[in-house]
């Protein structure tokens, strides 16, 4: 399969700017850039389809380059909901710094820095070199900008097309870039991108654009949150073990976009794990091949083997046996209840909201559906106290094969 053909199958292309591009992807050679601002010390789920287009791309023959924003990081990519909070040049250049080693480790892309040429541009050579190519009613019309203008939109957000265009000019003019890749939010500034180069160079420059299509939930709500908040890339964030339960938690009508999009599993592969979704989907199998595929890609092949050794401690095994490290990183996924020191287990198990009352608790504990920190409890007068805890002050409570709870005692 071209490469070309596989991205449309794969559903990494949204929109293009020219249908030469088909020719010249399947071809290989081509300099391209994809771009993210340091917002924040990690990536996230959310730009992994990305990167891993940008990876198939350099797998065909094409040279890629990650531009981190430490220049449009000041200002900030206007979204709907309103304006970005300001970030300190601290924060942007620690970002900037964990962004850098995060992605040379796990794409070993070519790196550079917006910062680097926009720095020491000054405001009259701003608007004379620039500003002067980009007509107002032109950067109206693009659809982030339409979407704020009624509820306001300051002049430094709407100059960040401004800046983002730069981009794509200087890595044309020093690095004979001619692709920008992006997701489809990003369609205005890299089209607005190419119209700089065009206006500086010629209309008949040879450069283009690709945007890709955002993954989303069944609901259409964006991928890559859970209950926990963010699921970033980096395991200091977010375990091994919390990606893996993320992924393999993915809903059936949308596992197999998944591991189109995050995986490099053939085309066989992911239609054998299509049809088992149709005819077995109780055994998750894509599912678990989605999380062990991004897992292992993210973590290595211990960090797997760390997160299924935890999941299966908890969904059969003895919670006992993991280490502390394990442990916590087994109760960080659930929100804690907070109770009283050495209590009885039937107040234990009611004031965790285990059970929703002392009749309830006592009904769990007679038919023996209550384990605490793996051992079965039966007895509602046992003491409960931190000395059992599992790990640090937290008890792991399990009600029959699947129900799960934590509970903090101070």
């Amino acid at each position: 399969m071209k490469l070309y053909d596989e991205l449309k199958w794969r559903g990494l292309i949204n929109d293009v700017t020219s249908p030469e591009l088909e020719e010249k992807l399947n071809q290989g050679g081509l300099t391209f850039y994809i771009g993210t601002d340091p917002t924040a010390d990690s990536l996230h789920i959310g730009h992994f389809s990305s990167l891993l287009c940008a990876k198939r791309l350099k797998e065909h023959g094409h040279h890629p380059i990650m531009l981190v924003g430490g220049a449009t990081g000041f200002i900030g990519d206007p979204k709907a909901s309103g304006e970005r909070n300001m970030l300190s040049k601290e924060v942007l250049r620690h970002n900037y710094e964990k962004l850098s080693e995060q992605i040379e480790r796990l794409f070993g892309f070519t790196m550079v820095n917006n910062l680097d040429w926009t720095k020491d541009i000054t405001v009259i050579d701003y608007l004379r070199d620039y500003g002067k190519f980009f007509n107002v009613g032109y950067m109206l019309s693009k659809d982030t900008v339409k979407r704020r203008l009624e509820s306001g939109i300051s002049y430094t957000e709407f100059s960040y097309m401004i800046l983002q265009s730069l981009d794509f000019l200087h890595l044309y003019e020093h690095y004979n870039c001619t692709l920008q890749l992006g997701g489809q939010d990003q369609w205005g500034n890299i089209t607005s991108g190419l119209e700089l180069i065009r206006k500086k160079h010629g209309a008949d420059v040879a450069c283009y654009g690709l945007t890709m299509p955002l993954i989303t939930k069944a609901d259409g709500t964006k991928f890559g949150k859970s209950e926990a908040g963010t699921v970033w890339l980096d395991q200091e964030k977010t375990s091994a073990y919390e990606m893996y339960q993320f992924l393999v938690n993915s809903e059936d009508e949308k596992v197999i976009d998944y591991l189109k999009k995050l995986t490099f599993l053939s085309k066989a592969e992911i239609e054998a794990l299509e049809k088992a979704v149709q005819t077995q989907p109780h055994m998750r199998e894509a599912q678990k091949a989605l999380a062990k595929e991004v897992v292992t890609f993210l973590h290595g092949e211990a960090a797997y083997e760390t997160a299924m050794r935890i999941t299966n401690a908890l969904f059969g095994g003895d919670v006992k046996a993991l280490n502390l490290t394990e442990r916590r990183d087994a109760l960080k996924s659930f929100a804690a209840v907070d109770v009283d020191d050495a209590i009885k287990c039937i107040d234990f198990l009611v004031n965790g909201k285990v059970a929703a009352s002392r009749r309830e608790a006592r009904e769990w504990l007679k038919q023996g559906s209550i384990q605490i920190n793996g051992v079965k409890v039966q007895d509602e007068n046992q003491i409960i106290s931190k000395a059992d805890a599992l790990v640090d002050d937290l008890h792991l409570v399990k009600r029959g094969k699947r129900n799960y709870s934590v509970i903090r005692q101070h």
